[in-house]
């Protein structure tokens, strides 16, 4: 898993200052903030407030930081002090104060809950992704994230699969290159080997590239991306294969040498995890750590 310098080093990329402030006012202006706040200003709350971020439920910490760095990038709160108490990553129980917020009644309320669902969403992933994490331990597979993010939040929950102990896939479409089942229907069946290896060749051509992905559907398949060129692959995706299946890919591949890294994909479960880790394969990429992720309860105490 990251360290706390490393997670740190990942929250700047994928997290700038400009971009948490620019995400922090677009969920204020849906909360209404921005055209006032009634009920506090029915309240006349004209004074200042210190309040505990405060966990309701145990799991893995994700969101404090990006949180203070987008409260102190808007000149409209420079009045307000967010602080941390407990790193992102690490792991919290029920009760646990995991950061502090201080200033002008009325900021502070306005903030509360944009600020606690984007935690409590994060803490969710970042937990989710934890437990798949912890049911491969000690095999040589590590958990892949997906695309599969919420529209809007994908640097963010990024970020919090990164916190559970998860290696970043791809974070777009533009970074590396993946050849899907959708992408090579067209190429005929016997020019399978020959239109793939055109195709990154051009793909490499183009930039410089994380990776470049084949995912593939059968055996068959698979046999015929070993044979291309070698140096053109870097993985190759073996989308709902058996757990025999699973084997018998890390078999070929550790026969032909390739030096190809194998990642298995498609409906992985906690129940089923571990005996996919234990066939050899090198990634497992799992949708459900974001779209099967249950939002951990954060609560902001006023004292």
């Amino acid at each position: 898993m990251a360290t706390t310098a490393q997670l740190a080093d990942l929250r700047s990329t994928l997290l700038p200052d400009h971009m948490l402030a620019a995400a922090l006012q677009l969920w204020l202006e849906e909360d209404g903030f921005m055209r006032g706040d009634i009920t506090s200003r029915a309240m006349q709350h004209e004074g200042t407030s210190t309040t505990a971020i405060t966990m309701r439920q145990a799991g893995v910490l994700c969101g404090v930081q990006p949180m203070c760095t987008a409260v102190h990038a808007l000149p409209m709160f420079a009045n307000v002090r967010m602080e941390q108490t407990i790193e992102d990553g690490a792991a919290v129980a029920s009760g646990d104060v995991v950061g502090t917020m201080a200033g002008p009644s009325a900021l502070v309320l306005g903030l509360e809950r944009p600020l606690l669902n984007l935690i409590g969403r994060l803490c969710g992933v970042a937990t989710n992704t934890r437990a798949f994490v912890d049911a491969i331990d000690g095999t040589t597979a590590c958990i892949c994230t997906t695309r599969k993010t919420t529209p809007g939040l994908r640097h963010f929950e990024k970020y919090a699969a990164a916190c559970g102990g998860a290696t970043l896939h791809r974070l777009g479409l533009d970074d590396a290159a993946l050849f899907k089942d959708n992408h090579l229907a067209d190429l005929p069946e016997g020019a399978f080997a020959g239109g793939l290896a055109d195709a990154c060749r051009r793909a490499r051509a183009d930039r410089v590239l994380q990776f470049v992905q084949v995912e593939v559907d059968t055996l068959e398949q698979f046999s015929s991306v070993l044979a291309i060129e070698p140096g053109l692959i870097d993985m190759v995706l073996l989308d709902n294969f058996d757990l025999s299946m699973l084997r018998e890919a890390v078999r070929q591949r550790d026969v032909s040498a390739s030096g190809m890294l194998l990642e298995a994909s498609g409906g992985v479960s906690l129940d089923t995890v571990r005996a996919i880790a234990e066939t050899g394969v090198d990634r497992i990429s799992v949708g459900g750590l974001t779209h099967q992720a249950r939002s951990l309860d954060v609560g902001l105490d006023v004292s």
